[in-house]
């Protein structure tokens, strides 16, 4: 299961993480958001070890969420050595989100 963060959370999980990290940006009441959230859980599971994935509500975490200049949700954010590294706005299929996770030195 993916871990949800907030904005106190932010630095000493992704910014500090030791392996690559995903982060899906949501909203609370975004369809394509709630269509999403099962893809990303099986990343989570599937990269287990080699990855860490995490949400984060951008209603409830506004400061993050304009920190990150995040426009529109669903938005997942790739990030390696605590910098980001790509990121992918709207549904897409879930290849996309592996190769995002390969981008960022995933394997």
């Amino acid at each position: 299961m993916t871990q949800e963060i907030n904005q106190s959370q932010y630095e000493p999980e992704i910014l500090s993480s030791p392996v690559p990290v995903l982060l899906d940006v949501y909203g609370e009441y975004c369809g394509p958001c709630r269509q999403l959230a099962p893809v990303i859980d099986r990343l989570a599971t599937d990269y287990n070890g080699r990855a860490r994935i995490f949400k984060v509500d951008a209603g409830a975490n506004q400061e993050l969420a304009g920190n990150l200049m995040i426009s529109a949700v669903p938005t997942v954010v790739a990030f390696r050595d605590g910098r980001e590294v790509g990121r992918l706005v709207g549904l897409r299929p879930e290849s996309a989100y592996r190769k995002l996770l390969e981008s960022a030195g995933v394997s």
